[in-house]
């Protein structure tokens, strides 16, 4: 049985313009400070991370690498959350999304989306310099805006567009495969890829490339009304990293799922500080010790009423509190007879 590391935490949610946020070394130092012993980078935040050095470079990646172990910290995944969202996106959102993009790249559809796949396969090279097993991102959507059947879908609609989904995305998976690292979908409304369901045409369309596998959060499912449990049993083999983020549903009279185009503060559904929302991480992490999870338990930290780095300094407890170290031998092991073959022939009354 392996024991998941962390905690990590995800720093997109905390990179600013004011220190100690604008710097990795600072952020580091920070992260540090709170207990945190991996950190998760944007790839996209060039105040913290140079993408194109680390692609071309190793020795980029080693001293990024070793200034973080001078704050016994570690890298636990490279994200492209945002260049993944630009790999395949509905013309209903480009405006939308333009702001993922550089800027000389806004309002060029097809300029954005080839530098979103070039800038996956930079990912892949520098994930591999630095090591690394996993990769985190977002697959993009073409059908988002399709998820509920009104007006009725024409036949075959969804099955394009999960066709050309899995041809945008093969390329990139197939450059991950041979840095050896693994792509990890974060499942998440407003993503093609959102539950299981949706994985699962997805792992068709690319014809299950061992590759394509999933980032872990159950918030995401939370919001969803999922089963973010029994996902674990069903999709374990293909779960390689896992946001540690925590939600709430709360139905009423006046909204339920869809959340009546509320703030995050009015949603029945919404998303909060580790240990204030209602998901059951003890299973959670007991399932993961259960199936011998590879990774690292990450924060994600969203909240619409706690303090960021209130939120960060009880993540980091919660996280380390939550780690189950797999036992090394069964607890009977004091009532072992030390059978052997002839011995368990003779209890079967077959000697």
């Amino acid at each position: 049985m392996k024991t998941l590391k962390g905690p990590g935490i995800f720093l997109a949610q905390y990179a600013g313009n004011a220190p100690p946020f604008n710097t990795l070394p600072d952020i580091a130092r920070w992260a540090a400070s709170l207990g945190f012993v991996g950190v998760q980078i944007p790839s996209n935040d060039q105040r913290l991370f140079d993408l194109e050095q680390a692609a071309a470079s190793k020795t980029y990646c080693d001293d990024v690498a070793g200034m973080l172990a001078e704050h016994g910290l570690a890298v636990t995944e490279l994200s492209t959350h945002l260049q993944g969202q630009l790999v395949a996106s509905h013309p209903a959102y480009d405006r939308q999304f333009d702001g993922f993009a550089p800027p000389a790249l806004r309002g060029n559809i097809q300029a954005r989306q080839a530098w979103a796949v070039e800038q996956l396969k930079l990912a892949a090279k520098a994930s591999r310099h630095f090591g690394l097993s996993a990769h985190a991102t977002f697959s993009g959507a073409l059908a988002w805006h399709l998820f509920y059947p009104w007006p009725q879908r024409p036949a075959g609609l969804i099955d394009e567009a999960f066709a050309e989904l899995g041809k945008r995305w093969r390329p990139i998976l197939d450059a991950f495969d041979e840095a050896g690292v693994d792509v990890c979908y974060e499942l998440h409304p407003g993503e093609d890829l959102h539950d299981g369901v949706t994985f699962e045409r997805f792992l068709d369309a690319v014809d299950h490339h061992p590759r394509a596998n999933i980032l872990y959060d159950p918030s995401h499912m939370v919001l969803q009304q999922l089963d973010y449990l029994a996902f674990i049993d069903i999709y374990h083999e293909r779960i390689r990293a896992f946001h540690v983020k925590d939600a709430e549903f709360r139905p009423n009279g006046r909204a339920g799922v869809y959340g009546g185009y509320q703030n995050w503060i009015d949603r029945p559904g919404r998303f909060r500080s580790l240990g204030d929302g209602q998901i059951d991480f003890r299973a959670v992490f007991s399932k993961f010790a259960q199936y011998d999870y590879p990774g690292w338990a990450v924060l994600e930290w969203e909240c619409c009423l706690k303090d960021p780095q209130q939120g960060a300094k009880e993540g980091a407890a919660f996280i380390r509190d939550h780690i189950i170290k797999a036992t090394d031998r069964a607890f009977d092991d004091f009532a072992a007879t030390g059978a052997d073959h002839t011995f368990n022939r003779q209890l079967l009354g077959l000697e």
